[in-house]
């Protein structure tokens, strides 16, 4: 039977329990109720619990000491390291806030109180969004393993910004990318004074819209020289930018695919390809050869190029071709996006030679674009009218 006592402002509640592991009798006991009715609430549902065999002491556990275990097993379950570390980084703000507190001591305000901080702070809402999720996954883990008794996550509220129009209209994103007179500068720059083989980098990615990481991944069996395609099946992941210790995987969003080249950019690649057999002969034994289309060429020649080169290369193109030094490489996928718009390829046409399900800065690139086909539609549909018009009443 629980018992009941008020200290300061709140009340307690202690029931006997015999632990069905040791056989021994053990006080629960628990605190902090502001009303003794709820007080009296939460131990009759222990005692339920007790007297159906479903009540589990919770195991005294730090926050820090269960989410490292939780990680733990989700990177060995995780088919992707990216996606295992961005949980991590997710977490750290967690273990940061709670660290060695209790598991079982933290309630549903401390846990709302952290997302508000982390609002506060500047964050996002997408990427409080993604915290929340990593957090509430460890206290669904705590409750299946009966650590817990409630979860505090259960209710949670995700916090939002509230911004004035003025805000919000300066914080919209302008999506960068070349035009095509500006693409076809930084090409021919790139192919008169780019480093190696940066020309037959920049092309490809500028008439494909690859990922970058999907570029640096592709093999020369890969390429369909005699269809004029390019089977995308995998991407280059390299976090530490230590070139033996790469990692292919999966696309993003598990976007395998396969894509149209033209004749140009294959005869391009043939080129690219002799080039390479005859610098693979000159290297002899010292060429790592595993495949690889665009690799380094200095002193760990055969490895696949790290995605830092690439950027680097392309801010000095830029710059020599008097270019926006701001684009990156995944400009030219906007690129990409932008010149196929102008080219009346539809929208759902080039999300999937994208590999896209749903991206909104590719929508918002096409209907930038498209815009003013919009308005020349509009103004030759009036002039038609007008036409009509004036025949009328003449």
């Amino acid at each position: 039977m629980a018992s009941f006592r008020k200290r300061g402002q709140t009340w307690t509640y202690q029931v006997l329990y015999k632990n069905p592991v040791t056989g021994e009798r053990e006080y629960i006991t628990k605190g902090g109720f502001k009303k003794k009715s709820d007080c009296k609430e939460a131990a009759a549902e222990v005692e339920k619990k007790i007297n159906n065999n479903s009540y589990a002491k919770e195991r005294k556990v730090t926050f820090q000491e269960f989410a490292l275990e939780w990680f733990e097993e989700y990177e060995k379950q995780s088919n992707k390291p990216s996606t295992a570390r961005a949980r991590f980084y997710d977490i750290r703000h967690f273990i940061n806030a709670f660290g060695a507190v209790e598991l079982s001591k933290i309630s549903a305000r401390h846990y709302q109180d952290v997302l508000y901080q982390l609002r506060d702070q500047g964050f996002a809402h997408n990427t409080i969004s993604g915290i929340n999720g990593a957090g509430k996954m460890v206290f669904k883990r705590a409750m299946a393993q009966n650590i817990l008794q409630s979860d505090p996550t259960q209710y949670v509220k995700l916090p939002r910004v509230k911004k004035t129009i003025e805000e919000l209209e300066s914080e919209k994103e302008v999506v960068k990318y070349l035009e095509k007179d500006q693409l076809s500068t930084f090409l021919h720059v790139a192919e008169e004074q780019g480093v190696d083989i940066d020309y037959f980098v920049f092309l490809l990615k500028a008439y494909s819209g690859m990922r970058v990481g999907e570029l640096l991944a592709l093999k020369w069996t890969d390429i369909d020289f005699t269809n004029g395609e390019i089977n995308i099946t995998k991407t280059y992941y390299n976090p530490q930018n230590r070139i033996k210790e790469f990692e292919l995987l999966t696309p993003k969003n598990s976007s395998k695919r396969t894509i149209q080249i033209d004749e140009f950019v294959l005869g391009e690649l043939k080129t690219l390809k002799k080039m390479m057999n005859e610098y693979k002969l000159r290297k002899g034994k010292e060429y790592n050869d595993q495949g690889f289309i665009f690799v380094d060429t200095n002193r760990t020649p055969g490895y696949p190029m790290i995605i830092k080169t690439v950027g680097r290369r392309m801010k000095r193109i830029l710059k020599l071709a008097q270019l926006d030094e701001s684009l990156t490489p995944h400009s030219l996928r906007h690129t990409h996006t932008s010149l196929l718009a102008e080219a009346g390829v539809s929208l759902e046409e080039i999300m999937e030679r994208l590999g896209h399900k749903n991206d909104s800065v590719t929508r918002d690139v096409y209907l930038h674009v498209t815009k003013s086909r919009k308005k020349e539609a509009a103004v030759k549909f009036s002039n038609l009218m007008d036409s009509v018009r004036n025949k009328n009443s003449g």
